[in-house]
This record gives C-alpha cells, structure tokens and sequence, in this order.
C-alpha cells in the first residue's frame, strides 16, 4: 500500500495493493510493451482517498509504444458500475516507457480537460503516469484542480520523506 499526505494535512491519498499490483503488471518493461492505462476509483471519507480499483487496459482502448487513447465508451459504463458499487471515479493512470515517468503536456492537457468538463463534486482529479523503474519511485502521482484548485505533483524520488509505504 502506498499513502501520501494531501497538501491540506487532513487528509491522505492511499493507492492498495491491488492497484500498486495493477501498475507493476502492466509497466513496459520489454521494448514490444505498448502503454497501457486506464482509470481510478476511490472510496472517499474524512481522512483518505482510498484508490481501490485501476481498471484497463481494455480491448477498445488504442495504444502504441508512445501513445494510449481510452476507449471513452467503456470508461463511460465501468464509471457508472463503479459508483453503483460506492466507489468514485478519481482520476486517470497510464504507463510510459520511461525509467521515471512524467506527464507529458498531451497528457495535463487531458486530465485538465476531464476536471472542468465532468459532472463531480470533487475539488480534483488524479493523474498516475507508471514509469519501467522500482514502484513507487518510477511514479508521477499529480492532482490537477479546478480553477480553485492549483496542479500539485508528487515528486516520490526526491521526495522520499513525505512518502509513506504501508505494509
């Protein structure tokens, strides 16, 4: 399990072992590996985002050794699956094949994209962009907000002491 304080000291956004499973499954490790990705869904309370759930890939999505495009169909439904089962969808993940991922501006650009174009009531959403190197350190975990809200990244290779891992 992986948590890290939120920028407001009241909270923590925790990824569980499944998904931290889900993103080591699916890094591109081998020079054939095409990107894969897909979304996240959270249990929310006072105290934590718990990510529970990363989905995808699924057989609709597009994807080459540099590029990944959702099938927004099936991101539609498994949304609204989700939410009948309790959990929100919170944000996006998606590899690269890069040692240390980070976003690139295709990528911002979409998740900015998604925040002020959805019907929620969250403040943001979550973009994980999976590195080929160690879990988490190979991670780029960033919140992009609302215009209330500024972008904050979580950078976990220089900032190792923020981060908590929860065994």
């Amino acid at each position: 399990m992986l948590s890290l304080p939120l920028e407001n000291g009241n909270s923590d956004l925790v990824f569980s072992d499944a998904v931290m499973a889900h993103f080591l499954t699916h890094q591109q490790n081998r020079f054939g590996d095409m990107e894969a990705g897909g979304q996240l869904f959270a249990r929310l309370t006072r105290f934590e985002i718990y990510v529970e759930i990363a989905t995808g890939p699924r057989p609709g999505d597009k994807r080459g050794r540099t590029s990944y495009a959702p099938d927004r169909s099936a991101e539609r439904t498994e949304i609204k699956s989700m939410f009948a089962r309790g959990l929100h969808f919170i944000g996006d993940w998606h590899t690269h094949p890069e040692r240390f991922a980070h976003p690139s501006s295709t990528d911002e650009r979409t998740i900015s994209d998604c925040v002020t174009k959805s019907t929620h009531q969250l403040r943001g959403f979550v973009l994980v962009v999976v590195g080929t190197g160690p879990l988490p350190e190979c991670l780029s975990i960033s919140i992009y907000g609302n215009h209330e809200l500024s972008s904050s990244k979580f950078d976990l290779r220089t900032s190792l002491n923020r981060l908590r891992v929860k065994r």
